[in-house]
C-alpha cells in the first residue's frame, strides 16, 4: 500500500469520518449527553490504542447515562422542594 495514502487515512480521513458519524448520530438520536460523551470517548479511545469508534460508542452510552442521572436528581430535588411547607 502506498505510504502517503496510509498517512492520509490515519491523519485526515479517519477523523473526518468519525466527525461525520457523530454528526449523524446527534441529528437523529438527540440523546442528551451522547454527543459530548462520544467526542471525549472517541479521542480517549484513539489515544489509548486506535479504538476511536469503540471509545465513541462507550462515551455516548456513559454520557447519556450521566445526563439521565443528573435529570433524575434535579427532578427529585424539585419534587422535594415542592412538598415542603412554605409557611412560617
Amino acid at each position: 500500500m502506498n505510504k502517503s495514502f496510509t498517512t492520509f487515512t490515519r491523519r485526515l480521513a479517519a477523523p473526518l469520518a468519525l466527525a461525520a458519524a457523530l454528526g449523524f448520530v446527534h441529528g437523529s438520536a438527540q440523546a442528551e449527553g451522547c454527543t459530548k460523551g462520544a467526542a471525549v470517548g472517541g479521542v480517549t479511545g484513539h489515544v489509548a490504542g486506535h479504538h476511536g469508534v469503540a471509545g465513541a460508542a462507550a462515551g455516548c452510552a456513559i454520557g447519556h447515562h450521566e445526563a439521565k442521572k443528573k435529570d433524575k436528581q434535579k427532578a427529585e430535588s424539585t419534587a422535594a422542594a415542592a412538598s415542603e411547607p412554605s409557611g412560617k
